[in-house]
């Protein structure tokens, strides 16, 4: 991610992508993501990958998997914060992770002290909630809840271990306003340092009546059944909360979404077809598709391209709509940075919307990330 004082954010998944690949002279923030919870506690969701073959985030001795070789970024790229995502869609999906971890004061205690056990093992900056998302006022006011112990959980250790060092906590929170208005946004904020807004997915396979804009700013009067979300709505309702926009992070994907069968935008369509990430997902450095155009509608901030011979069309960000978003949205309304999902799903050189968003974004935040650790029973992570 880059943080807008300037501040930029990226997140690194424990996919095939290589942590030399991570572009850690470019992001402030990097999250990890994702840990599982299980039984009410924060854990690993792969000790193999995360640590080592054979090691688990209790095992002494030293962590060789991911985790060891992201610390070992840490200490060459002393700008770059590390935190940890938890949840995210799927594990979301599961009542008994969010909703049941949360209920009650014991429990939430439980996720605290696990989440922040888990942080500290492999030697991060701060802890990412996805909690995806509360489905009743109840849960809204225990996600609050929640975040208050994690905060205060932080401090806590802070204090004891880290003295004069801020742990970062954030969410990652919804563009929709079926979602958001669920929440109690004004609860969250006094909690949470940035919000990483996923202003993305606003239109898929998922919604069968027809194409649309995934990831536009503001709505088309003139096709309104292309862009039945909008950016600019969800940024004006987080800031009528009282939330300050140098504290909203505006995401951006590194992936689009396809559909089949289709005159254009708007319009009806059959079907996704495949993808490099799932069914109907391409990783935008696998964009455009040979014979596709490239479309960008400045007035909507968005683009796409379409492919008039095989009637496919892919809503994705470009570096013009991205390098768009950041000066003539993001820059001017004051917003706390940029937020890409995922990493790996970047392009390399020109082509690159990270490295692009970067050079437009001037001074990022220059806090160091934190190296020792001493409560770690991995000697690599314990101390510097």
């Amino acid at each position: 991610m880059l943080h807008q004082t300037d501040t930029f954010r990226g997140i690194y998944p424990p996919t095939s992508y290589g942590t030399d690949q991570i572009p850690a002279d470019k992001v402030t923030h990097l999250l990890y993501a994702f840990t599982d919870i299980v039984n009410g506690e924060v854990v690993s969701n792969s000790p193999s990958a995360d640590f080592g073959e054979g090691v688990s985030a209790s095992s002494a001795g030293t962590a060789t998997g991911l985790v060891g070789k992201i610390n070992k970024l840490k200490k060459q790229y002393r700008k770059m914060k590390v935190i940890l995502s938890i949840g995210g869609w799927n594990y979301s999906q599961v009542k008994e992770k969010f909703p049941e971890s949360s209920a009650t004061e014991e429990r939430r205690q439980r996720f605290v002290k696990s989440a922040i056990n888990l942080m500290q093992q492999c030697g991060f900056d701060g802890i990412d909630v996805d909690w995806e998302y509360p489905q009743t006022s109840t849960e809204a006011q225990n996600f609050v809840l929640l975040l208050k112990g994690l905060r205060e959980g932080l401090d806590a250790y802070a204090r004891e271990n880290a003295p004069g060092y801020h742990f970062a906590l954030t969410v990652a929170s919804p563009a929709g306003p079926d979602k958001y208005t669920v929440m109690d946004l004004k609860g969250m904020d006094r909690y949470l340092d940035a919000w990483h807004l996923m202003a993305y997915d606003y239109a898929g396979g998922f919604d069968p009546t027809s194409t649309g804009h995934q990831a536009n700013l503001y709505k088309d009067p003139a096709n309104p059944s292309s862009t039945k979300f909008n950016t600019d709505d969800a940024v004006k309702y987080y800031i009528s909360q009282n939330i300050a926009p140098s504290k909203i992070v505006l995401g951006m994907p590194l992936y689009g979404r396809a559909f089949l069968s289709t005159a254009g935008m708007g319009k009806p369509f059959s079907g996704v077809g495949d993808g490099t990430v799932e069914q109907g997902v391409w990783n935008y450095n696998a964009l455009p598709k040979p014979g596709a155009v490239v479309q960008f509608d400045r007035a909507i901030g968005a683009a796409w391209s379409y492919d008039a011979a095989k009637r496919e069309l892919i809503s994705f960000d470009t570096v013009e709509s991205a390098v768009f978003k950041t000066n003539e949205y993001m820059k001017p309304k004051g917003l706390g940075g940029a937020m890409f999902w995922e990493a790996s799903g970047d392009g390399t050189g020109d082509k690159s919307i990270v490295g692009a968003v970067a050079a437009q974004m001037g001074k990022l935040d220059a806090t160091e990330n934190l190296l020792v650790y001493p409560k770690s029973t991995f000697s690599n992570i314990r101390g510097a």
